[in-house]
């Protein structure tokens, strides 16, 4: 048997919710099955075509809904989980007669399913409490401090900058393997994982010193474009850690495949965030959290998403 997973790609939630969801199914309803992962990422052109579902069962962990009848589980956590209004009456629909869960309010997708898998299946993984408080800490950006949040001393930070900064998605399915069976510490020992880890943390450093020089802050907003930088991503607390009485924070950048606008608020702001960032995303094809979100524009739009993070930075400072 071979279950396919897709998972939200490049991001430490995506990985450990992967990670959680092989465990526990595994153990639970497919012992022996072969398990395959495909990343998914957030593009303008979003679809899922019907060769994604090429398993005997197929799962979404962390991203959005698909009405794919071949569809077996589907677990999400985020505001904007439903492409079309027509895919959220579906899932309204068909939900009581599937295995697919969602919940807008959980931190991290991580501990929604240990959740589920604990209440609903009695299925429960001491061994994996340390991955679900991480991916929790994390996605919700609990963190104490920026700073604690940008030095990266604790295994599960470093591994972070891994999974979002690595190319491809070789070392991040590998990582979902390891994270099953082994400690956060164990896995970053590793020499290879070590020889991927000190080039981009070298680079992390080189981000913080380039939003540094473009950052603008004004009033509670921190802009800034990276566009023109080879820089396919950034540590989001970053702006935070040099800017710490900023309430949110708009920039453009470039990835390999699209034009981002990423828009977020400061956890730890003077100021108690009053915008919902998802639904702001929302208007321009975007989507995310109450308090993070994005929007996608071809490669080559950098002009399109500059006017659209513009008009961002005004209605956030109003």
């Amino acid at each position: 048997m071979k279950v396919r997973v897709l998972y939200h790609d490049h991001c430490f939630d995506g990985a450990a919710s992967a990670a959680f969801f092989t465990r526990f199914t595994e153990e639970k309803f497919y012992r022996g099955a072969e398990f395959v992962y495909t990343g998914m990422a957030h593009k303008a052109d979003q679809l899922f075509e019907d060769s994604l579902f090429d398993g005997d069962e197929n799962a979404i962990v962390d991203f959005k809904y698909s009405p794919n009848p071949r569809l077996s589980w589907w677990f999400d956590h985020h505001q904007s989980a439903f492409l079309t209004q027509e895919d959220a009456e579906h899932f309204q629909r068909v939900k009581d007669g599937k295995r697919f869960y969602f919940d807008p309010h959980s931190r991290s997708c991580t501990i929604f399913i240990a959740r589920i898998a604990r209440e609903i299946y009695g299925y429960e993984a001491p061994d994996l409490a340390d991955l679900v408080h991480w991916a929790d800490v994390i996605d919700g950006a609990v963190y104490r401090s920026a700073e604690e949040a940008v030095s990266l001393r604790y295994p599960a930070t470093q591994l972070t900058l891994i999974i979002e900064a690595v190319k491809g998605s070789g070392m991040v399915q590998r990582i979902i393997g390891e994270m099953q069976t082994k400690s956060l510490a164990e896995i970053m020992r590793e020499p290879d994982i070590q020889a991927a880890y000190q080039p981009l943390y070298e680079r992390h450093l080189r981000t913080i010193d380039i939003i540094r020089k473009e950052g603008r802050a004004g009033g509670s907003v921190i802009y800034f474009d990276v566009s023109a930088y080879d820089m396919d991503g950034y540590n989001k607390f970053v702006p935070y850690s040099l800017f710490p009485n900023a309430t949110y924070s708009v920039s453009v950048s470039l990835q390999s495949f699209r034009t981002k606008v990423s828009v977020g608020s400061n956890p730890w702001a003077p100021e108690e965030p009053r915008h919902n960032l998802a639904s702001i995303c929302e208007r321009y094809g975007g989507g995310g959290h109450p308090r993070v979100g994005a929007i996608s524009f071809p490669l080559g739009q950098v002009e399109t998403a500059r006017k659209a993070a513009a008009e961002i930075v005004a209605e956030l400072r109003t």
